[in-house]
């Protein structure tokens, strides 16, 4: 069986991307930004939870103060991104359930009314929703760098508050000069799928 998919939207969302390294100079817009948003916003999650938050950073400023919490071999491509994206998770999210979730609007306090559910549900529904802007950055026909090495608590200090939860920094543009490594391997299907 096929994919619905055209074969150039796989390559290009799959098969074809890299994680970027080096970037050009041309500019990520505002305007690119929001497509991507405004495509990514419709992946699914656990009762429509949205609990990513998105940092731009964009000024000199901030981006200096970004590097000094990056990953020493994190530093440069993040000093020279066209753009830097802080992705974290909202631990308040709940907040917003009964509007998200008109279905079954008690969820925000039968389920996540203790701080602990709410972390555990954030972290894992956050990450899928950068899973899901990644993927939305390539669709927008540029390339993502995700990256966990720096320091969280750093990061979290800086840019953020004690409600939200650092999960990667992405650094987001044009492919640049040698901007990837060769595809690495993969898992065979049967290694990863079992039926039972």
């Amino acid at each position: 069986m096929s994919l619905a998919l055209d074969p150039a939207a796989q390559d290009l969302l799959f098969r074809e991307a890299r994680t970027a390294n080096t970037f050009t100079d041309e500019p990520v817009t505002e305007e690119q930004v929001q497509a991507i948003y405004d495509l990514v916003k419709y992946g699914p999650t656990a009762f429509n939870q949205t609990p990513l938050r998105i940092t731009l950073v964009r000024s000199a400023e901030a981006r200096e103060r970004l590097v000094q919490h990056m990953a020493e071999g994190n530093q440069a491509k993040t000093a020279t991104a066209p753009l830097v994206a802080i992705l974290s998770a909202d631990n308040e999210f709940h907040e917003e359930l009964p509007t998200l979730f008109p279905a079954f609007p008690q969820a925000k306090d039968l389920f996540f009314a203790e701080r602990p559910a709410r972390e555990g549900a954030a972290a894992l529904n956050a990450a899928l929703q950068a899973a899901y802007f990644i993927v939305g950055v390539r669709a927008a026909g540029l390339a993502a760098g995700p990256m966990t090495g720096f320091d969280f608590e750093g990061v979290r200090k800086e840019f953020l508050d004690d409600d939200h939860t650092p999960l990667m920094v992405v650094n987001i543009g044009k492919p640049g000069e040698d901007a990837s490594y060769p595809r690495s391997p993969r898992l065979a299907y049967e290694q990863v799928v079992t039926t039972v």
